[in-house]
Formats: C-alpha cells, structure tokens, sequence
C-alpha cells in the first residue's frame, strides 16, 4: 500500500510549482512586452540595448515550462515548512530602509536593514548590529559617493562628511 500512495501522490501536479511557472511565463511575457514598447535608436548594429531583454523574456519562459513540466510530474522535492519570523524581520528590514532612506540617509537606513537582516539569521543583539550596520554602510556610501562619485541619499551622518 505504502508505494501505492507513494505513486499516487507523485501523479498529482504540484500546484504551487504550477503557479510558480506561470509567474515566470507571465514576467518573461511582460519583459517581452515592455521591450517592444520601449523608444528605440537605431544603430549600426542589430544587437543593442533591446537585445538582452529579449533574451531574458525568453528564457523566463523557457524555465516556466520545464517548470510547469516538472510541477505536472511531481519532480519537486517536498518543501520545508516556512519560519515566519526570520522572514518578517528582513521584509520589515527592507521596508523601514525604503521608508527612510531619503530622510535619514544611506548609512542609517542600511544600517538597520543590515540589523534586521542579521536578527532574522539569528545573529547578534540589535543594539551590536545596529552600529555595526551605520559603520559598515557609511564605509560603503564614502567609497561610492567620494570614489566614485555616484550619488546615493544622504542623510545627517553623510552630511557631516
């Protein structure tokens, strides 16, 4: 019996595999579409800048279908069960960056994205990770924006420099 079900399971499709690849056919078409729709020079050679983008919807809807093939199959590993709070701590991290990173600057808002970010991994207490976070990020923001002279927002701490 117990192989039976064993088969029997792997006949079913695996629906969330399925969704999967239709995102993928649905962003390789939507990079298709907005290629075609983009203004264009013409240049001297075919290959330009439309031509990656191409590829690219292309072979997102290549993986779509062996996606969706391997979804009707049931070749799909069994999923891990999902650990909420890990995933909570890097999205929050990702939105307070978002939120803040015109008004605090770079360094702060990256900082406690680098903070949550290491909360969610498990690693270290916040009031370490915070100002190990700034520093690491107000390194990154000197060298882009007085080596390299790329503008990234800054804030009171790269105001002071």
């Amino acid at each position: 019996m117990h192989a039976e079900e064993k088969n029997t399971a792997r006949s079913r499709p695996d629906r969330a595999v399925l969704v999967i690849a239709v995102i993928l056919v649905l962003a390789g078409a939507a990079v298709r579409w907005a290629t075609l729709h983009q203004a264009t020079t013409m240049g001297y050679s075919p290959v330009g800048a439309r031509t990656v983008p191409f590829i690219m919807a292309g072979a997102l809807a290549v993986l779509g279908v062996f996606t969706a093939i391997a979804g009707f199959r049931g070749d799909f590993p069994k999923r891990q069960k999902q650990d909420i709070p890990p995933m909570l701590w890097l999205v929050g991290g990702l939105a307070v960056q978002l939120l803040t990173m015109k008004t605090v600057g770079f360094s702060i808002a990256t900082g406690l994205l680098f903070a949550a970010a290491a909360r969610g991994f498990g690693r270290g207490p916040l009031w370490m990770t915070i100002p190990i976070g700034i520093v690491v990020s107000f390194v990154v923001w000197f060298i882009f924006a007085k080596g390299l002279q790329l503008t990234l927002p800054a804030g009171p701490l790269e105001k002071l420099f």
